[in-house]
Formats: C-alpha cells, sequence, structure tokens
C-alpha cells in the first residue's frame, strides 16, 4: 500500500497491511478490507490520493458509485463519460486501489472483461461472488 499525504495512492494485491499496523490509517484500510471479506461492510470510508485528470477522477467515481452487488458494463460507463468503452477499459486498467475502487464490478457487454488484479479473471469472479454479484455472470 502506498500512502501520500494521509491518503491512499495504491494498494497493491497480497501486499495489505496488518490490523495491528502502527500508521492509524493502513489500520483502518486493514479494518475496512477485513469487514469487506467478512461481508459486514458494503462501502469503503477512506481517503483516496485525488486521481490525476478529470477523466481519471471521473473513472474513479463512477467505479465507486457501483453499489456492491451491482455491475455496469464498460459500453454504459463509457457512454455516461463520453469516450469510448476501450477507454474505459483501461482506466479500469489503470485503476491503482483495486477493492476500495471495485473496478471489478466493471464488465464487457458479453463477458467478463479483463482484471489486473490478483490472479485475473478468477479474482474478479471471486470478488463478484462474494458480492453476492454472481448471478450476473450467468
Amino acid at each position: 500500500m502506498t500512502i501520500e499525504g494521509g491518503e491512499i495512492a495504491a494498494l497493491y494485491w497480497g501486499d495489505a497491511p496488518s490490523a495491528d499496523a502502527s500508521d492509524a490509517l493502513a489500520a483502518e484500510v486493514a479494518r475496512q478490507i477485513g469487514a469487506y471479506f467478512d461481508r459486514r461492510l458494503t462501502a469503503f470510508d477512506l481517503p483516496l490520493l485525488p486521481a490525476s485528470g478529470n477523466f481519471a477522477q471521473a473513472m474513479r467515481q463512477a467505479m465507486i458509485d457501483i453499489p456492491l452487488g451491482r455491475t455496469r458494463t464498460y459500453g454504459e460507463i463509457a457512454r455516461d463519460l463520453g469516450v469510448s468503452a476501450q477507454t474505459v477499459g483501461q482506466g479500469c486498467g489503470a485503476n491503482a486501489i483495486p477493492i476500495i475502487v471495485p473496478c471489478h464490478r466493471v464488465l464487457a457487454q458479453c463477458g467478463l472483461g479483463g482484471f489486473s488484479g490478483g490472479q485475473g479473471i478468477e479474482t474478479k469472479v471471486a470478488l463478484l461472488r462474494l458480492e453476492a454479484a454472481a448471478s450476473l455472470l450467468i
């Protein structure tokens, strides 16, 4: 995890902070991620380093706005932002704060699309199952 100025800049797979971390923000991240995986948290409330640029900020907000258990397509978000679906896919792939900024909730029109976190598509499917969105995959 990378913290800059008291805000989360990046979160790396397999490198989650422990709940007893000396840094208060790192400990809070660990607490909230633990609660998410225990199905006790439906939305994160953590300070995020602002995304650089208007598109990156709009893309991040579009992902954050997708509620737990729901999904949107690259095309739907593309229409909202006035860009191509490929650009949205690239924005999802550039997401440095996975899970907290839920890029896994963005799917292709006819399939899963890609996923750069964890073990790729397997991790995306596991997260959607955890969120009870797996029925959307059928």
